[in-house]
């Protein structure tokens, strides 16, 4: 399957019948008729009453809420990250992605305008292009001391404790993928 969260997302609900035995729309006025507006309720919701998986229950709460974190703007959001001079990041960014895609239940990919958050409950990482030569991968490893390519943040973002710099693909190795699944658990 493609890394593309628009890709990810049209698939799922293609998918969404089959595997949960109703439509987006039959989803939709299920959780309207509850008149739930918080998303951890309406998963809770779908979870509990209606045995859906945490994905599903996920999509279903982002369709029901209108969720830009799910919707094409998201695609969009990522090719304008990666267009021009930077185009040639994007194959650092799909391995980022390809890396974590096994983590578990509860991952979730939200494309913002400047980078994509990484999150778990709670944000665990963001993949940022930050130059023309180089992708920034922050990591939240609170209490985890800097050693050679894991930095501290410093300046680059507030919302992560630590920094790799990733210039090509192969330096998403399994260092880089051993730190974001310490944070990926860490923020579950």
């Amino acid at each position: 399957m493609s890394n593309d969260v628009a890709e990810q997302t049209n698939s799922m609900i293609a998918n969404l019948k089959e595997k949960t035995g109703r439509t987006a729309e039959q989803w939709k006025k299920i959780v309207a008729a509850e008149k739930l507006e918080k998303h951890g309720q309406i998963v809770k919701f779908l979870k509990s009453e209606h045995g859906v998986t945490h994905g599903f229950a996920n999509l279903i709460a982002h369709l029901s809420l209108k969720s830009a974190a799910i919707s094409q703007d998201d695609a969009d959001l990522v090719n304008a990250q990666y267009a021009g001079p930077k185009a040639d990041l994007k194959p650092i960014y799909d391995r980022v992605l390809k890396s974590i895609k096994g983590f578990g239940r509860g991952l979730q990919i939200a494309p913002k305008k400047t980078y994509v958050s990484l999150r778990h409950k709670k944000q665990f990482g963001l993949v940022q292009p930050s130059t023309k030569t180089r992708v920034d991968l922050g990591i939240n490893l609170k209490g985890k001391k800097p050693t050679g390519r894991l930095e501290v943040s410093g300046s680059f973002n507030a919302m992560v404790s630590h920094r790799v710099r990733l210039e090509s693909p192969k330096d998403v190795d399994a260092e880089v993928v051993g730190w974001l699944k310490e944070a990926f658990e860490a923020a579950g």
